[in-house]
């Protein structure tokens, strides 16, 4: 069968400790640069069509419109940016817990120099052990963890409830400036556009190009951030993280694979909706705690999960298949020379990509026939080589 290989390839550069980059380096980024573009055109479109044709300035209503506006545009930044630029909060480089007894409870990390808290894990993208992580996110191109999960979260709710409102105006804009303008002959559908304007500033082609523009983002970012929010909400009415879920969902594979009587009880599940929502949900994405210690369910204690997390990598570790490397790798995202096999082959992802020399691993147990094929492989997410992969 086939199965995760184990390489020993000695330090390189990705698994030495970076720095985090400052704010303005995240900012320079597709995800940041891309979300804070489509925020800008869907406020800035409904903010100018509300102005100029729907509702002018010169009611109660029409200023209330406007406050509205501009409040969710304000909501919106307010609770990205800080998701952005506050983090997921790292775990101290070297951190060990209080009593050196508990150390065997927990995982090393030997990029970090130090062990991995309760509930965090290590970000290849960030290259730091991140408290309480939920997961990467692109589009503030950092970690959802424990200091902005709240803000993250207020995000993924404000975001869909303002697109919602502007998609409203967008569409009464281009219904009001249309209906007038539109006469229809048997199958045939003409615009007037001689019909005079209300406002000084005419509703052309090309104001009806931007309104139907902004729409498609306001309607799409909707949907995609609303199914996010859905997801999210899951997860956290049963004090989960993704990264959680996904272990919870192992562990029991793993008593069942190996017919065992034990059974795994997540410890930070509280019992109740209200207080699992509280350890997310804080006045404006204020964070629960210091990220190491959590509050558990009665009768568990603080290593449940590390120590269901021991079990598994010694699991794999030992149900492991060992790959040969058979050609350089110039960790290129389209390798040309490699064929094209492989070339179409390449794991989409973003996580960095290492130019491994080729190398020899022996299986364990040689007695066994084994067959090779090349392949484009990722290793553990983060490594791309060209390798024999070897099947029992």
């Amino acid at each position: 069968m086939h199965g995760v290989g184990l390489l020993d390839s000695g330090p390189t550069e990705a698994m030495t400790h970076r720095p985090d980059p400052s704010v303005l380096r995240r900012l320079c980024h597709w995800g940041p640069l891309l979300a804070l573009s489509v925020i800008l055109v869907v406020s800035c479109a409904a903010v100018l069509d509300s102005l100029l044709w729907l509702w002018p300035l010169g009611t109660a209503g029409a200023l209330w419109n406007l406050m509205a506006l501009i409040g969710w545009t304000v909501l919106i930044l307010y609770h990205y940016l800080r998701a952005l630029v506050v983090g997921p909060g790292r775990v101290p480089t070297g951190w060990r817990p209080a009593k050196r007894e508990d150390e065997h409870f927990l995982q090393f990390c030997s990029i970090c120099q130090g062990f991995k808290a309760p509930r965090s894990h290590h970000c290849r993208k960030c290259n730091r052990c991140v408290m309480k992580m939920d997961h990467h996110c692109p589009w503030i191109n950092n970690c959802c963890g424990h200091k902005n999960h709240s803000n993250f979260t207020w995000f993924l709710l404000f975001a869909p409830l303002g697109c919602i409102y502007a998609a409203v105006i967008l569409v009464m804009t281009m219904y009001t400036q249309l209906y007038s303008r539109l006469s229809f002959e048997m199958t045939k559908m003409k615009i007037d556009m001689s019909v005079p304007q209300v406002s000084h500033v005419p509703f052309g082609i090309s104001a009806f190009a931007t309104s139907l523009f902004a729409l498609g983002l306001a309607l799409g970012t909707t949907i995609a951030v609303g199914l996010l929010f859905c997801l999210q909400m899951k997860s956290i009415l049963r004090n989960r993280t993704s990264v959680e879920s996904w272990i919870e969902d192992k562990a029991k594979e793993r008593i069942s694979y190996y017919n065992l009587q034990e059974e795994f009880v997540y410890p930070y599940d509280l019992g109740s909706r209200w207080q699992n929502l509280r350890e997310v949900f804080r006045p404006w994405g204020a964070s629960c705690g210091d990220g190491i210690t959590w509050r558990v369910l009665d009768g568990c204690h603080q290593y449940n999960l590390t120590v269901e997390q021991l079990k598994q990598k010694a699991d794999k570790q030992a149900r492991a298949v060992v790959y040969r490397a058979v050609k350089r790798y110039s960790g290129s995202c389209l390798p040309v020379t490699a064929g094209w096999r492989a070339m179409i082959g390449i794991p989409c992802t973003e996580e960095p990509s290492l130019a491994p020399p080729p190398w020899r691993c022996h299986h364990r147990d040689t007695s066994h026939k084994v067959s090779w094929r090349l392949a484009l492989f990722s290793f553990q997410g983060d490594v791309h080589f060209l390798c024999k992969i070897f099947t029992l």
